[in-house]
């Protein structure tokens, strides 16, 4: 899957929430709906959110430095997660707490089209942000489903706008609901539970988004259709004879990291092996753009040590090799 960082759909969705926050604000000054408010700042943390994913694909293009060798490109990660914590904190929390507080000590709204007003436009901008972001996704996507594609996507941005703009219309729609039981009952504790519902959504979302750019930030392997064209590249059948094992690791979305173990013959001369590998490397990149920080280690190929297995004491992660006393 290529990795885009999904600008186009970043730009719409901070317009269409910097618009739509002014909007409810000010339905909530008007009508003093609880779930225009938990609404507003929604839109405006969403905002923010978009902002910290700019800010994030900005300082992930600095160049490598001796401190920090393999560039940057994780920064996206770290900004994207930073976007689940306030997404949770300040948009899911906040709207739960507000939403408590109505159903407590409930309020007639006032000026009651404001609201219904707002939340029609509110619905009709974030309809194109969304629309924006599933067109950008769609080129990437493929024949994968939306789940799969939020799963696997290296790339943060896309998965957050979509998510983002996903659970901004779910709560448009129930804060839509919250006011129209509010107008049609009189009870304005309905405005309260359509805010508590609203919390609720957004803290699902918030801890979606967690878990997801969590695996990223540990560092994910490249996808399966990656493996195989390297896989495929690496061997020639004559210099190279065979792959013995390989690790890979996004270093960012448009940064793969390559470490691969290579059979040569047994009778290769230095100079052989050296042009053998470097002609590796120029097949991997060919195959796969996105490899672009490659180490390949020759070795001669052994049944023996083949048959053994992999050694989980040598494997990053595995078992810690027993201190003989």
């Amino acid at each position: 899957m290529s990795a885009s960082g999904g600008a186009k759909a970043i730009v719409a969705a901070l317009a269409a929430n910097l618009a739509i926050a002014v909007s409810k604000f000010v339905a909530f000054l008007f009508s003093g709906s609880s779930s225009m408010l938990a609404e507003a700042v929604h839109s405006l943390a969403d905002s923010g959110n978009q902002f910290l994913l700019l800010v994030g694909g900005k300082k992930a293009q600095r160049e490598a430095t001796p401190q920090h060798p393999f560039g940057y490109g994780r920064e996206r990660y770290i900004y994207a997660f930073l976007v689940s914590i306030v997404l949770f904190s300040v948009g899911g929390m906040f709207a739960v707490y507000e939403g408590y507080e109505k159903i407590r000590h409930p309020h007639d709204l006032e000026h009651w089209y404001w609201p219904v007003g707002v939340l029609v436009f509110a619905i009709i901008a974030e309809g194109f942000s969304f629309r924006t972001a599933i067109k950008e996704s769609n080129a990437l996507r493929g024949k994968l489903s939306w789940g799969q594609f939020i799963k696997r996507a290296k790339a943060p941005e896309l998965p957050v706008v979509l998510l983002e703009d996903f659970g901004a219309l779910i709560g448009l729609v129930l804060a839509l609901f919250g006011v129209g039981l509010t107008l049609a009952t009189g009870d304005a504790v309905w405005d309260g539970i359509g805010t508590l519902c609203i919390g609720i959504l957004l803290i699902a979302i918030a801890i979606v988004l967690a878990l997801e750019t969590k695996s990223l930030l540990l560092g994910e392997a490249a996808g399966l259709d990656e493996v195989k064209k390297i896989e495929e590249a690496v061997v020639d059948g004559d210099t190279v004879t065979g792959l013995i094992h390989m690790r890979t690791l996004h270093l960012g979305p448009e940064e793969l990291l390559v470490a691969a173990k290579i059979a040569v013959q047994h009778d290769d001369t230095a100079a052989e092996v050296a042009r053998a590998i470097n002609e590796a490397e120029a097949r991997i990149r060919a195959a796969v753009p996105i490899a672009r920080v490659i180490y390949l280690e020759p070795d001669i190929f052994s049944d023996t040590e083949a048959a053994k297995g992999p050694d989980p004491k040598a494997t990053p992660g595995g078992p810690t090799p027993t201190a003989e006393h």
